[in-house]
């Protein structure tokens, strides 16, 4: 045997000494959280993703009332007097996610995935379809055929649209994501003119499944759909990295 050899066969590096690659995401469900502090642990999850830092996250939660605009368009979709959402203490932020205005509120399932879309070789387009695909799987375990509609983004049951998307990239990592209607009250979506639909337009699960169904029973499914889908191992998340931020008061972009 040649030194060269040798040292090839004994050295640490070699493909059999290797651990094998796993691929992560980690998961953090924080409930009620409100939209502000979601966008400040959404810029500092980005930034140590960036870094390197922290591996892909999945951050799963629900808002207090609020309507968010794109930042493209969707100020023109406010069809009620500010003071309406006032009164009934609906905030509105402006955001840098693609998309137009919608609303968020209890008993509606967010998603903020923060991914690498270079490492997970996806393009914006395909890591949107995958997006998608989450959704529709998850709706299938449920019973419901749900499809896509082209110029669209989201997911559509019976020319209803139950979920909606809209994100951000930045140096090949996302933030912002999807919001999933569960058993939100769909009466909020009249004071806007969702992504520039109609507001009858919006669905939930409730609505479809005639029934009841609550948040907290489908996030597993939810988490199992999204790792098989992009082909990640889900594990619970670090307090470090999800606990919830200081956030001054005042709107933020």
């Amino acid at each position: 045997m040649s030194i060269a050899t040798k040292k090839k066969a004994n050295c640490p590096d070699s493909k059999k000494s290797r651990l094998p690659y796993r691929k992560v995401c980690i998961i953090g469900h924080l409930g009620i959280m409100p939209y502000e502090l979601a966008l400040k642990l959404q810029q500092r999850l980005t930034q140590a993703r960036a870094e390197g830092d922290v591996p892909d996250v999945l951050l799963l939660l629900e808002h207090p009332p609020v309507v968010t605009i794109g930042r493209f368009r969707g100020e023109e979709d406010l069809i009620v007097p500010p003071e309406i959402l006032t009164g009934e203490e609906i905030a509105v932020f402006l955001t840098n996610r693609g998309g137009g205005i919608t609303y968020h509120g209890p008993g509606q399932l967010v998603g903020y995935p923060i991914l690498n879309i270079k490492e997970n070789g996806l393009s914006v387009r395909e890591y949107i379809w995958k997006l998608e695909s989450v959704i529709i799987k998850l709706l299938l375990g449920l019973g419901i055929q749900g499809q896509r509609v082209l110029k669209h983004p989201g997911v559509w049951v019976h020319e209803k649209k139950v979920c909606s998307i809209g994100i951000h990239v930045n140096r090949y990592i996302t933030m912002h994501g999807f919001a999933l209607n569960v058993s939100n009250d769909l009466r909020y979506f009249e004071y806007i003119r969702p992504c520039g639909l109609r507001s009858e337009m919006m669905t939930s699960l409730s609505q479809l499944l005639e029934r009841p169904i609550e948040v907290k029973t489908i996030i597993d499914s939810l988490i199992n759909s999204f790792s098989e889908t992009f082909g990640l191992e889900c594990e619970p998340g670090n307090d470090q990295w999800l606990s919830q931020p200081t956030v001054p008061r005042g709107k933020l972009e």
